[in-house]
């Protein structure tokens, strides 16, 4: 009897992980399609790294434009623009622009425009925590990496109820690094510049440009 009341209680478990992994991809899925469904996206972001073994804790602040595959984010005083061919990483502290060919097709190339629906192949995923923050509901997605050679323990990835828009990451290294991106505002179909996504090598005539392919 008490072996019959072990092999339910395990199945109990198996069939409640189940329905909470259908939750949690269900809530992906609509994350997935309400980014696909815009034309474009301006994120204002903050960027926590933090190693209490290594006595590290530094944040910084950031911003990218997102549209189609192309981007143009600001981060740590550099400006990397995709115009859906090249990447152009401009660096001004040392006057200096990086230019290489990125294949967006390439798994392993985490890039800005795949940072909002990154979470849809290479993870396991379960519901987390609910929290309350500043009067938001937000759920969080657990995601386990597949690869045993990711160097990544866990991600929790907040997602608003409501907006089903990505409030934050919260990304732990097996090595007990975290780090915490932030969403601070979340604009959508914004009228952009027809050059938003052009590099302009005239505006940076003292530079030196560094073609790395």
């Amino acid at each position: 009897m008490k072996k019959i009341i072990q092999i339910a209680f395990i199945l109990l478990i198996c069939f409640s992980t189940q329905a909470q992994d259908k939750k949690a991809k269900s809530l992906l899925d609509e994350v997935t399609a309400k980014v696909k469904s815009y034309n474009n996206i301006v994120i204002d972001f903050k960027y926590s790294l933090n190693n209490s073994k290594e006595n590290i804790n530094q944040d910084s602040k950031g911003n990218v434009t997102l549209k189609g595959n192309q981007y143009v984010l600001n981060f740590m005083g550099m400006t990397k623009i995709f115009d859906g061919k090249k990447t152009y990483t401009i660096v001004p502290e040392d006057e200096e622009i990086n230019i290489s060919t990125v294949d967006e097709n390439d798994d392993s190339a985490i890039t800005p425009s795949k940072m909002l629906t990154f979470f849809n192949s290479g993870y396991k995923y379960s519901m987390n925590i609910l929290q309350n923050v500043r009067g938001r509901k937000i759920q969080y997605i657990k995601l386990i990496p597949t690869n045993p050679k990711d160097q990544r323990k866990e991600i929790l990835l907040g997602i608003d109820v409501q907006t089903k828009h990505i409030y934050n990451l919260i990304e732990t290294g097996k090595k007990g690094t975290k780090t915490t991106l932030t969403v601070n505002s979340f604009k959508t179909n914004q009228p952009l510049s027809k050059n938003q996504f052009t590099f302009v090598a005239s505006k940076y005539p003292n530079y030196y440009i560094n073609k790395l392919d």
